[in-house]
């Protein structure tokens, strides 16, 4: 075990993985029984269809599957993690965390598990949390998940948001390594914000504490979208300025998938080439904070992200929350 008072280590992937749920729902199986259209869909946010979970299937069971991909892909078993980190505002129970759920169904007894919320921002928020615990010398290596069931919290009467949303899991694997080990990879660096004033523009309109059920999601599309371009600039920014970067250095630009839209105006507004950024909100649609990891994970395994590239990945979510993060991967 390494400890606090060692320095210069980096957090570095070791592993990626995904799980998505069985059915797939295209929008021209939205139209059917709502009033919209594929090519309504399409025009507004890139999206052509979404994974919706099925019986037997939840927050858990999905990131369980991605846990499981990213060991194997790692090499390592459940014994190689002390530290689960999920990222998630759809858990299956209201405690316990789905994270421990997790490591329960990994056989796992040791080590430190819980869930982080930050809504679409989650696993830059994530990331960020388990470089921190990484980098400190309290923990060796960090499965971290972002896992959404978003499907469970919406309105299927609301046409303005339901077509959005849809499930899915991945996960990472970062591993503590000394800096001459890691040859520049690992996490760069890490900016994340939030401004609490912006609530009432995206929201889940229930909770335990309020309603006692587990409510809707809300959502003024024109301001978020308006909000967005300008708060996801800020951080990739304050990333470049951090490393030492700029946008003709990145080999690759993945951010959360919301909004075909707002990823080609993020990218045009930071001078990042459009042969760059990595798009699946056509696949996936918006799938939370599941969004990154997934987009991560097609990329990685069609070729794209290799060992070496450098990797900009950025959020922005309910609360509002957003944040960047620089691996070198």
């Amino acid at each position: 075990m390494t400890h606090a008072s060692d320095a210069g280590l980096r957090s570095v992937v070791a592993g990626l993985g995904s799980r998505l749920p069985r059915r797939v729902v295209s929008n021209a199986d939205l139209a059917k029984v709502l009033d919209t259209s594929d090519e309504w869909i399409v025009q507004r946010t890139g999206i052509r269809q979404r994974h919706v979970a099925g019986e037997g299937e939840t927050t858990s069971t999905l990131g369980l599957g991605a846990a499981q991909a990213a060991l194997a892909d790692a090499g390592l078993g459940p014994a190689d993690i002390d530290l689960v980190v999920v990222a998630t505002s759809s858990p299956d129970y209201t405690f316990p965390s789905v994270a421990t759920q997790i490591q329960a169904a990994l056989g796992m007894t040791h080590g430190a598990a819980f869930d982080l919320q930050a809504v679409c921002s989650g696993f830059v928020f994530a990331v960020a949390t388990a470089d921190k615990f990484l980098r400190s010398g309290s923990h060796r290596r960090a499965l971290v998940i972002g896992a959404e069931t978003f499907s469970r919290l919406l309105d299927w009467t609301d046409r303005t948001t339901c077509v959005l949303f849809g499930d899915g899991a991945a996960a990472l694997v970062l591993e503590a390594l000394p800096a001459e080990e890691a040859n520049g990879r690992g996490v760069l660096t890490s900016h994340l914000r939030s401004d609490g004033r912006h609530r009432d523009k995206l929201f889940v309109d229930g909770g335990p504490s309020t309603t006692q059920t587990t409510g809707h999601l809300r959502m003024a599309g024109r301001d978020v979208f308006r909000h967005a371009v300008g708060m996801v600039a800020d951080v990739v920014n304050d990333a470049f300025a951090a490393s030492g970067t700029s946008a003709a250095d990145l080999d690759w630009f993945v951010p959360h998938q919301a909004n075909r839209r707002i990823i080609d105006a993020s990218a045009e507004k930071l001078g990042i080439d459009a042969a760059k950024v990595v798009t699946t909100v056509d696949l996936h649609a918006n799938t939370s904070a599941a969004s990154i990891p997934l987009a991560l994970s097609v990329a990685r395994d069609d070729g794209r992200i290799k060992r070496g590239d450098l990797v900009m990945i950025e959020a922005m979510g309910g609360g509002f929350t957003w944040g960047s993060a620089l691996i070198r991967w």
